[in-house]
């Protein structure tokens, strides 16, 4: 069994303006996102189921042509294979777990 402490863990910026933390376990990634205001995220799809958490702030996501507005408290399930795309309408902090691993951020 794994301990982690998030302030030892480096950040890797995935796309201008998203921070991202990793951690791994056998079956899921945990990515601890810290996200600048005003930072888009372009239309993509993966094979991952991923489960959006947003802990802080204002997000909006498109997920197959409809909008989401996402505040503190807010979960939102992507199901494979799906296209979706978001922009931080504030600083945001954000967990999205991904289920298979996410390969890319090992």
């Amino acid at each position: 069994m794994d301990t982690y402490k998030l302030d030892e863990i480096e950040a890797k910026e995935v796309f201008q303006g998203y921070l991202g933390k990793f951690i791994h376990s056998q079956n899921n990634t945990f990515a601890y996102w810290k996200i600048k205001a005003n930072s888009p995220l372009p239309e993509h799809s993966h094979h991952h189921e991923q489960v959006v958490n947003v802990l802080d702030g204002i997000y909006v996501l498109k997920v197959n042509g409809a909008e989401h507005v996402l505040e503190a408290g807010s979960v939102l399930v992507i199901p494979s294979n799906v296209k979706h795309s978001g922009y931080s309408q504030t600083d945001c902090t954000i967990l999205d777990v991904f289920n298979p691993v996410r390969e890319d951020y090992l």
